[in-house]
């Protein structure tokens, strides 16, 4: 039997209320389909945690990650207990740096049984490959003087090789899928990173020639997803642009609540990560009403990962199965709680078995 050790973190609000819900589809999916076995480490990281110890995760935290196959992430941030810089630096931002997870990867698709916000989304299937270790969050910069005279400098650093790596990804990527490929661009006005985007996307380019590419600068591809994102596939993008195209991704969608991704180390020296896109929710959190599906989600895209690619789609189908029944919760639409939801879906994923 093929054994998987998980490192799961919670987190932060509804983090702590879905990711046990996805544990109990994962578990289900592979008792159901047997030759797979799921073994968990907590880690009770978050907010919390810093409130009582000072840091977001101890200082050895990255190594004890480092034992597992993948980890397994809900959210990460309460404002009311730390500061969001605070928080995420010592925890997201510390692990995917530390881990070398230098793609982030956020599918943005039409599911059956949930109401896009759009008139005609015409079945839209989006795959956004976003460089996730550099670019405009590289943590470059600093601030002086005082008052009228305080200046701040936020410096964006793209490297040859981290560019070209996402890239790269991401035409392999859309070989698998449908042979088109978007590069996310402003290189009409930032005028030193944006041509080096352009030039390292044109260079590969040329060693891809079965992949049918285009350049659209990011305001115009950003109104593209709301108005024809049935033309688009694979997306590759900047740290920013790709966190931003994803997050009109989810929009489109139906809801943030539903949507996944992935930090993917790609040299196997690390785990991966995989996180939903919504955050800690503090609004909404205890009241047994947080939308399990994003969560449950980047549990089938953790099996894509792994190589079980029929586990994943069951999942998938499952979840849209359990929406078309109208089993939802409030955000999109419905009356059920969270656990209701994944009851539903563990009970279509034995159906399928």
């Amino acid at each position: 039997m093929k054994q998987l050790d998980i490192s799961v973190i919670p987190g932060d609000g509804i983090g702590k209320e879905v990711v046990p819900e996805a544990l109990r589809v994962l578990d289900t999916i592979a008792k159901l389909h047997g030759g797979l076995k799921f073994n968990y480490t907590h880690y009770p990281w978050s907010s919390e945690y810093y409130i009582e110890h000072g840091e977001m995760m101890p200082k050895n935290g990255l190594e004890q990650l480092s034992q597992s196959d993948a980890i397994f992430l809900g959210a990460v941030g309460d404002p009311s207990l730390v500061a969001d810089h605070i928080s995420l630096s010592g925890l997201l931002l510390n692990i995917r740096r530390g881990f070398e997870q230098v793609v982030n990867v956020r599918p943005a698709k039409q599911l059956k049984g949930i109401v896009s916000p759009l008139t005609n989304p015409q079945n839209f299937d989006i795959m956004i490959v976003r460089e996730n270790s550099e670019g405009e969050y590289s943590n470059s910069g600093g601030r002086v003087h005082n008052g009228m005279d305080e200046i701040v400098i936020q410096n964006a650093v793209f490297t040859k090789k981290g560019v070209s790596r996402v890239m790269e990804y991401a035409f392999d990527l859309a070989s698998k899928r449908s042979g088109r490929l978007t590069s996310a661009t402003k290189s009409n006005g930032i005028g030193h990173s944006m041509p080096f985007w352009d030039e390292v996307f044109v260079e590969i380019s040329q060693n891809n020639t079965n992949i049918q590419t285009n350049s659209v600068h990011i305001d115009a591809l950003s109104a593209f997803f709301i108005t024809r994102p049935q033309t688009i596939d694979v997306v590759v993008a900047s740290n920013l642009f790709g966190d931003i195209l994803s997050d009109i991704g989810a929009a489109i969608m139906g809801s943030i609540g539903i949507a996944p991704a992935g930090n993917i180390n790609l040299n196997g020296k690390y785990p991966s990560m995989f996180e939903p896109v919504h955050g800690s929710a503090p609004d909404i959190y205890g009241q047994g009403i947080a939308n399990p599906i994003g969560q449950i989600w980047t549990a089938k895209m953790m099996l894509d990962h792994f190589g079980e690619m029929e586990m994943g789609t069951i999942v998938l189908n499952a979840i849209e199965s359990t929406m078309q029944s109208g089993i939802k919760t409030p955000d999109i639409g419905g009356h059920s709680n969270t656990t209701e939801v994944t009851d539903a879906i563990i009970a279509k994923i034995e159906e399928q078995s």
